[in-house]
C-alpha cells in the first residue's frame, strides 16, 4: 500500500460535537496533525478540545467566514508539515465512523496523479414518519451531493496551484463548489471515496427560527452573483445544480411593484386600473404556485404551512435584493480591475534578471526569459515602467554603491531604458520607511511619474514586493520562482494575483500591444 500522509481541517464555530469529532479522526494511521480554525466572531472562551496523539493546533480566523477558515488551516498545516500530501476537510458538525482515518487512507492510497481530491459519501438521516420540513429538506439536499466540503481531502499541491478557498464567499455556501470548479479546470480529477459521513439534520426549534432561517438563507444570491461573473451563465450546470428561481423571483417582485405603483394615483385610469389588476394577478399567481410547491413537500402542519405562507411572500424581493446586491459588488471590483494601469513597476533581482545574491559584478547580469520582450511591449503602449528594488548588500558592505550603479546600467544596456529607479540601500533592521515592504519606494516611483499608486502595478516574485503594493495603494502580481515560500504564494492568490511568467503577468492585466 502507497504510504499516505495526510492533515485535517476543521473548521469551527463551536458546536457542541467539536470534541467527539477531534477525537474519531485522531486515529490510526494517524494524521501529521489536525488544525482546528476557530472562526467564533468574538471567541471569548476556549474551545473545549480532547487531548491528541496528534499533534493538534488551534488558529483564529474572527468570524471570516468557512472559506477564510479552512484557508487558515490548511496553509498553518502546511508551514508545519509541508510534507503532507493531503489536507482533508471536515465540517465541525458531520459525524465520522470510528475508523474513519481507515476509510480515509483507503479511499487515497494509490490515486493517480491526476486526481486532485477524494469526496465522501455524505448522508444525512430522513425524518421518520413525516415528510421534511423546508429548512430539513435543504440539509436532505447533500445526500449524495458532489464536491460537499462537509468531508472531502485535497492534495495540498493542488490547493497551492488554485490558491485554496475564494474567501469572497463568506458563507458555506457556492465556496466548495467553486474550488472544485477551478479544481477541475486546471486539469484534474475528483474522485468518489468509499467513505460514508453522517451530516445533521438541519432543523429549528420553533417556528420562528424556522421563518428567519428561510430568509437569512437568500443571503446565498449574492454569491450566486459571484459564480455567474467567475464562470457565465452556464455556471449552475457546470456545478450541477438545479436552475433557480431568480428569474421568477424578479418577475414576482416586478409585478409587485407595478402593482403599487399602478394604484399610486388618486383617480387611476383606465388603464392603470387594467395594468395593476393584470400586475396583481401575476404576483398572485406566481407567489402561490411558490408556496404550494413549498407546502405540498413538506409536512403540513399549521406552523409549517403558515410559515411557508409567510417566507413565500417575503423571499422573492428579499432574494432579488440579494442578487443586485452581488452584482453590484461583482461589477464594483470588476471596474477597479478592469482599469488599465498607467506604469508597471517591477522587482529586480529575481524578476528581471537572475537572482544573484549581492550582486556587484555587472558580467553577471541575466535577464529572465521574456523580460526584454515584455517590457518593450509596454513600451509601446506607453505605459510607464521602473523599478523598485531592496539593496541592503550596500548597507552591508558587500557591494558599493559605485557596483551598485554599474549594475544597474547593464541591467538598462540589456533591457532598456526605465522611467523611474527606485533603490532602497538599507539594512533590514534600519527601520526605514522605502524598504519592501514598506510602500516608500512605490510611492515614490509613482510620484516621480506624476500618477498616483493606484495607477500602477507591481510586479515582484516574493511577499515583501506584494506586501508594499497594497500598502501603497497599488496593484501587485505575484511570479513565483523557486525561492518563493509557499505561504507568499496562498497570500497572493488571496489579496492580489499570481502568474506564471513575466509575459503572462503582463498580458492579464495589460493586454497586448
Amino acid at each position: 500500500m502507497t504510504e499516505v500522509s495526510y492533515a485535517v481541517v476543521i473548521p469551527t464555530i463551536g458546536r457542541p460535537g467539536l470534541a467527539n469529532l477531534v477525537k474519531a479522526v485522531d486515529g490510526d494511521p494517524a494524521p501529521s496533525c489536525i488544525v482546528v480554525a476557530d472562526d467564533r466572531r468574538a471567541a471569548t472562551s476556549e474551545l473545549d478540545l480532547p487531548q491528541t496523539a496528534a499533534p493538534l493546533l488551534v488558529v483564529h480566523t474572527g468570524g471570516r467566514g468557512p472559506a477564510a477558515a479552512r484557508n487558515a488551516g490548511w496553509q498553518a498545516a502546511d508551514a508545519e508539515w509541508p510534507e503532507d500530501k493531503w489536507i482533508a476537510f471536515l465540517d465541525d458538525d458531520v459525524v465520522v465512523p470510528v475508523d474513519w482515518c481507515r476509510r480515509l487512507v483507503n479511499d487515497l492510497k494509490d490515486l493517480p496523479d491526476n486526481v486532485a481530491a477524494s469526496q465522501a459519501w455524505i448522508s444525512v438521516p430522513v425524518p421518520e414518519g413525516r415528510r421534511p420540513t423546508d429548512v430539513e429538506r435543504r440539509t436532505l439536499g447533500l445526500n449524495g451531493a458532489s464536491w460537499i466540503t462537509a468531508d472531502m481531502a485535497y492534495r495540498r499541491t493542488a490547493l497551492v496551484e488554485t490558491g485554496g478557498f475564494d474567501e469572497r464567499f463568506p458563507r458555506a455556501f457556492r465556496e466548495d463548489a467553486d474550488l472544485a470548479l477551478r479544481t477541475v479546470r486546471n486539469g484534474y480529477a475528483i474522485a468518489w471515496g468509499e467513505r460514508v459521513t453522517t451530516h445533521p439534520l438541519a432543523s429549528s426549534t420553533n417556528w420562528r427560527n424556522g421563518l428567519i432561517d428561510s430568509l437569512t438563507d437568500q443571503a446565498g444570491n449574492a454569491d450566486n452573483a459571484l459564480m455567474r461573473a467567475k464562470y457565465g451563465r452556464r455556471w449552475r450546470s457546470l456545478i450541477g445544480t438545479t436552475p433557480g428561481r431568480t428569474g421568477r423571483h424578479l418577475i414576482t417582485s416586478a409585478a409587485a411593484i407595478t402593482a403599487v405603483v399602478a394604484c399610486a394615483p388618486k383617480h387611476p385610469g383606465r388603464i392603470s386600473t387594467v395594468l395593476a389588476a393584470t400586475a396583481s394577478l401575476v404576483w398572485a399567481g406566481l407567489t402561490a404556485e411558490f408556496a404550494a410547491g413549498r407546502i405540498l413537500a413538506g409536512p403540513r402542519t399549521l406552523p409549517e404551512i403558515s410559515s411557508m405562507v409567510v417566507t413565500s411572500l417575503l423571499i422573492p424581493p428579499l432574494a432579488v435584493g440579494h442578487r443586485l446586491r452581488g452584482e453590484l459588488r461583482v461589477r464594483s471590483a470588476h471596474r477597479a480591475s478592469s482599469v488599465k494601469p498607467r506604469a508597471v513597476l517591477f522587482d529586480r533581482d529575481g524578476t528581471l534578471i537572475k537572482d544573484v545574491p549581492y550582486l556587484a559584478d555587472p558580467r553577471r547580469v541575466q535577464p529572465v526569459p521574456g523580460a526584454r520582450r515584455t517590457l518593450n511591449q509596454l513600451r509601446r503602449q506607453g505605459i510607464a515602467v521602473g523599478v523598485v528594488s531592496n539593496q541592503s548588500g550596500v548597507a552591508r558592505g558587500l557591494i558599493n554603491p559605485d557596483e551598485l550603479a554599474r549594475v544597474n546600467a547593464r541591467v538598462e544596456s540589456l533591457l532598456g531604458p526605465f522611467d523611474t529607479w527606485q533603490v532602497c540601500p538599507h539594512a533590514p533592521d534600519a527601520h526605514c520607511t522605502c524598504r519592501k515592504p514598506e510602500p516608500g519606494m512605490v510611492t515614490a516611483a509613482a510620484r516621480e511619474l506624476g500618477l498616483t499608486p493606484s495607477e500602477c502595478l507591481l510586479i515582484g516574485d516574493i511577499g515583501s514586493d506584494v506586501d508594499a503594493a497594497l500598502a501603497a495603494g497599488a496593484r501587485a502580481v505575484l511570479v513565483p520562482t523557486r525561492d518563493t515560500k509557499v505561504d507568499e504564494i496562498h497570500h497572493a492568490h488571496v489579496v492580489a494575483a499570481v502568474a506564471p511568467n513575466l509575459r503572462t503577468a503582463v498580458r492579464r492585466h495589460i493586454g497586448r500591444s
